[in-house]
């Protein structure tokens, strides 16, 4: 791996941390309403129903075809819902563009993170800030805000910094990305994720694929940015996790959700242990 550039990294020596926008008091921060999503003669979303309350951790899951994944892509808008509704922070934002609702505020990873192989580590966390001047040709080339520019990515530079530095991965930061393992990919997949200032985050099967230390210290970074109020949707198979993390957990089945509450409760809910957890958890 390639040495990291001490000289490029912020120089006042404060503890990273990464800082949410504001937020407001309301309890639910998102809702799903009557949601349902059709491929043909195939029905993947049937009516579902709930809501994420403020900053929380909750936890959706359900056996391979429940619909969780294709309810996590019409509410981030890869795919229009064919009835229902998403209610983000009180707008509704029901078919937007990904772009836009992620502007928006809420913001996804994926199960294989996808970062760009042959950029570093840093170059990656670069490209996620929002309204960057320099996606403009004439802002790039004009002299006068070309120097605007160019301080707006010095700014960007300390940011990501930052944020490498939070999730302990800043010595990797001038590796190509393509070279990290997949527990380091996921937690650059998060950091990048934050940079672009979310409101809450949508995690698809955040710990597949990684290692038992790095999927505690994944843990560890979700908890210490929950208590700086960010919130947390995350589909997630393992079971230890689900039931050690989420303060709420929903249950899909067949589309629709069959069961939701503490984990206690869901552990206890005869219905969700013969569709889906087959046995004690």
């Amino acid at each position: 791996m390639s040495d990291v550039d001490t000289e490029s990294r912020p120089a006042d020596g404060g503890e990273a941390t990464a800082e949410p926008t504001s937020r407001s008091t309301d309890s639910s921060i998102l809702e799903i309403r009557e949601l349902e999503k059709h491929f043909g003669g195939i029905t993947a979303v049937d009516g579902a129903s709930f809501a994420v309350e403020r900053g929380t951790i909750t936890g959706l899951i359900g056996p391979n075809g429940a619909g969780k994944s294709t309810t996590f892509n019409c509410i981030t808008g890869v795919h229009t819902p064919d009835a229902g509704s998403v209610v983000f922070d009180g707008d509704e934002i029901t078919g937007r563009e990904p772009h836009q609702i992620a502007n928006r505020g809420l913001v996804r990873t994926f199960q294989i993170a996808r970062e760009f192989p042959e950029m570093t580590v840093l170059e990656n966390m670069m490209l996620a800030p929002k309204a960057q001047l320099g996606e403009s040709l004439w802002r790039s080339v004009m002299p006068i805000a070309r120097r605007e520019v160019v301080e707006q990515e010095a700014v960007t530079r300390d940011r990501a910094w930052e944020m490498l530095e939070f999730f302990e991965i800043d010595h990797l930061a001038h590796e190509y990305a393509g070279n990290l393992s997949g527990g380091q990919r996921k937690l650059l997949d998060l950091a990048r994720a934050l940079l672009t200032e979310p409101e809450m985050l949508l995690l698809d099967e955040p710990m597949a694929g990684v290692n038992p230390s790095l999927e505690k210290k994944l843990l560890e970074h979700v908890h210490e940015l929950q208590e700086q109020g960010y919130t947390f949707l995350l589909v997630e198979h393992d079971m230890d996790v689900i039931m050690n993390h989420c303060e709420h957990v929903i249950v899909m089945h067949q589309g629709s959700v069959l069961a939701e509450g503490t984990a206690e409760d869901i552990k206890a809910d005869e219905a969700v242990v013969e569709a889906y957890l087959g046995g004690d958890v």
